[in-house]
């Protein structure tokens, strides 16, 4: 509950932030031709629909297991993270196009104060979004709150970008750092998709955490022999399995026994394990030892 409240007090801080800017920044962008201000009008619709994404992803993951979907709705996150990175790598090629349309038909800047005043405001708005959200998807491992992370933390350089070239007011470089800007979001956009796509196709978990969990299990000496070990994405934890041998000597209930013990104790010590299913072998301990 605690991961699903911050997460969405996130979203909704987000949204809030990202339309107040929306408005300034095209009201500004369009009066003035400002086609960096003009992209980054575009760059923070963007950041609208992300954090709208974030708040209706986060809503249906923190759904619990029911008879449909039994190991819950954790992917959720990951199916709507892709949906924002599609939308991001949209408003890219589109503010391209338009950066292309205005240098195509020499379309000049109009200077104005409001520009500079207006990147002021979104720079000090977005720094405080990336250091709010950044705490709060580490904290609590959110892909989505994460990727709103990443955008608040690109929005204060390119804003910093449109900035520069609002004080300077030359056509050719406004012109630059819209295509910059553009590019930006196009490349924080792939990442988001391709650490969704894993995910989503069931990639298996990082070598590190994999090692923690055979360090756990190599601590009993029951265990003999570790094999087939699996390991699918369930939201943004993991559910794993494997088998087991240990001494065919040993009753059917000891030998449960042990692998009820370690999964008790992997899930307990590492938190990005959701669920262990461990089966269990008969072995001849004469076998080990050749």
């Amino acid at each position: 509950m605690e991961r699903f409240n911050a997460a969405n007090k996130a979203s909704i801080l987000g949204i809030l932030g990202n339309v107040i800017l929306l408005i300034l920044k095209a009201s500004i962008g369009f009066i003035s031709n400002s086609q960096a201000m003009i992209a980054d009008a575009f760059n923070s619709f963007g950041d609208v629909l992300s954090s709208l994404l974030t708040f209706i992803g986060n809503k249906i993951s923190s759904k619990k297991a029911d008879d449909d979907h039994h190991l819950g709705h954790g992917k959720a996150e990951y199916i709507y993270a892709f949906l924002i990175s599609i939308i991001m790598l949209v408003t890219s090629a589109m503010v391209i196009k338009g950066a292309i349309v205005t240098y195509l038909n020499h379309t000049k800047i109009d200077f104005s104060i409001y520009l500079i005043i207006i990147c002021i405001i979104t720079i000090v708005v977005k720094f405080g979004l990336y250091l709010y959200t950044r705490e709060v998807g580490k904290k609590h491992h959110n892909i989505l709150v994460e990727a709103n992370s990443k955008d608040h933390r690109n929005d204060c350089f390119i804003t910093m970008m449109t900035l520069i070239s609002s004080i300077l007011g030359i056509y050719i470089v406004d012109i630059i750092i819209g295509i910059i800007i553009s590019l930006w979001i196009a490349y924080t956009a792939i990442k988001i998709f391709k650490e969704s796509y894993d995910v989503l196709m069931d990639k298996a978990m990082d070598d590190i955490t994999e090692e923690k969990v055979l360090e756990i299990v190599k601590k009993h000496d029951e265990v003999l022999k570790i094999q087939h070990f699996n390991s699918t994405p369930v939201g943004y934890k993991y559910q794993i399995s494997f088998t087991i041998f240990v001494d065919g000597k040993l009753s059917t209930f000891e030998s449960h026994e042990i692998a009820d013990s370690l999964e008790k104790e992997i899930n307990k010590e590492i938190p990005e394990i959701y669920l262990s299913v461990i089966h269990v072998n008969p072995m001849n301990v004469k076998q080990k030892d050749k």
